[in-house]
């Protein structure tokens, strides 16, 4: 499928990763905006007990670690998602 269509997937909770990825188990997900309790003096000084956070996408890596994902443009004109 498309980026567009992964991007829908995602938005209706789906995981989706292109087929070419190498890496074992990864793949990217939505995260809708929500808030977190602050843990470092900066962000209790910035924000106070807690931060409101934008939504964004997530990817699941290899290593069992989770990071903030931007696509690139190859995989925003890619073909090869799916659904996982």
């Amino acid at each position: 499928m498309d980026f567009g269509k992964a991007i829908q997937a995602i938005k209706d909770g789906k995981k989706v990763a292109r087929s070419g990825w190498n890496g074992k188990g990864m793949f990217v997900y939505y995260v809708p905006e929500n808030s977190y309790a602050t843990t470092t003096a900066i962000a209790k000084e910035q924000f106070g007990d807690t931060a409101k956070y934008n939504a964004y996408m997530a990817i699941k890596n290899v290593n069992d670690t989770v990071s903030t994902w931007v696509p690139s443009v190859n995989d925003c004109l890619a073909e090869d998602w799916q659904v996982v």
